[in-house]
């Protein structure tokens, strides 16, 4: 049926079999602005650990190119997302990000935390904000998506199940977010950046108190930052609320919002997979 809705498609398909399928439903039309900001609040969370946050800032990048950083990444899972991990778009993808990362010393355990926010985020997210949350089949889709990126970029021993894979993940949380001056450096350039989407540079100190609203009190000490007001907290989430509420009374949209497809200004000719990074 043409006009069948997207969850509807999503619920007939085997996340073991049709998990790439799955991801690409969910990320591309259903839950596809809720998805991207809640993978940019997932950066965060990796900034709270002194070990990951130190190495970035040792690169220079967030502070010299940080928007260039930003859509690089996203394009470079966005290829692999788009076009399914096995297309020739998503190899080289895979080969680039494996070459960049592959110039530093980063600990196998620190991969398995960035690559657990990508799953359990979103998850968050959802059953905070979304329209609707996901459903068991879905976070089996998202985890199983992953894991196979996972191997693909050579991490080890990747938890082999969603729940073990979310009890690591909080663990990792609990013994690992500390402060430390790289963590709130690298987390202002980035609220700086995500500001520029939708402010002008004078009104991002009004902007800033926004995102911290959005972070948890254990995130917001590992960043060394204050929390936001109580009642600028109740405001942002009435405000998503009210959105979700909005979004339950449409029609889910039928056209794909793809990543890749999006005009930037850091590649205003379009981009190639081997120059990003």
């Amino acid at each position: 049926m043409k006009n069948k809705p997207i969850s509807a498609k999503i619920a007939e398909l085997d996340p073991v079999k049709d998990h790439q399928e799955m991801m690409f439903l969910m990320g591309a039309y259903s839950f596809y602005w809720d998805v991207e900001r809640a993978l940019e609040l997932a950066l965060f969370r990796t900034y709270a650990v002194p070990s990951i946050s130190g190495l970035l800032a040792r690169t220079g990048e967030f502070k010299k190119r940080p928007r260039k950083r930003y859509d690089d990444t996203e394009l470079i899972l966005a290829e692999i997302l788009e076009n399914g991990y096995d297309s020739e778009p998503a190899k080289r993808a895979f080969a680039r990000m494996n070459a960049m990362h592959q110039r530093f010393r980063i600990a196998n355990e620190d991969y398995l935390y960035v690559l657990s926010t990508f799953i359990f985020v979103p998850i968050t997210w959802m059953e905070r904000f979304g329209w609707r949350a996901f459903t068991e089949k879905e976070k089996q889709a998202i985890y199983l998506y992953y894991r196979e990126v996972g191997r693909r970029m050579h991490i080890h021993n990747i938890p082999s199940s969603f729940e073990a894979f979310q009890e690591f993940h909080h663990l990792y949380e609990e013994t690992h977010f500390r402060p430390s001056p790289t963590n709130r450096e690298i987390a202002d350039y980035t609220i700086q950046l995500l500001l520029s989407f939708y402010l002008p540079t004078w009104l991002h100190g009004i902007g800033k108190p926004f995102v911290r609203a959005l972070m948890d009190d254990r995130l917001l000490q590992a960043m060394g930052m204050h929390p936001a007001p109580r009642w600028l907290v109740k405001m942002v989430e009435g405000i998503l609320k009210i959105r979700a509420w909005v979004l339950r009374q449409l029609p889910e949209p039928q056209r794909p919002h793809l990543i890749t497809q999006r005009y930037r200004p850091t590649y205003p000719e379009g981009h190639r997979i081997e120059e990003l990074g």
